[in-house]
């Protein structure tokens, strides 16, 4: 099985005043190897465009959250969506 799962936080990805750096990072991290989450019911992705007024992140979030990293990796969001989808359903049993 895997020695290891990232699950980059939202909060830092979504997050132009921190976590800028880490942007750089996610390309070098295996597509087997990526999952992605919300940090709900805090932290709503600070780069979400058009703000929303509520002030929960919702798992109705993740397609935005999964653009962001898909470009920060400069790679199509349906690929992605597709490798980290399979990577929950391996890693959770599903």
């Amino acid at each position: 099985m895997w020695s290891y799962i990232v699950s980059p936080a939202a909060s830092l990805i979504c997050d132009e005043r921190r976590g800028t750096h880490m942007k750089d990072y996610m390309i070098d991290i295996p597509s087997d190897r990526l999952m992605i989450e919300t940090d709900a019911p805090y932290l709503k992705p600070r780069n979400l465009r058009p703000k929303i007024k509520s002030h929960r992140n919702e798992p109705r979030l993740l397609p935005w959250i999964l653009g962001t990293l898909a470009a920060c990796r400069n790679e199509h969001p349906e690929k992605l969506a597709e490798a980290t989808t399979r990577n929950a359903r391996v890693f959770f049993r599903l």
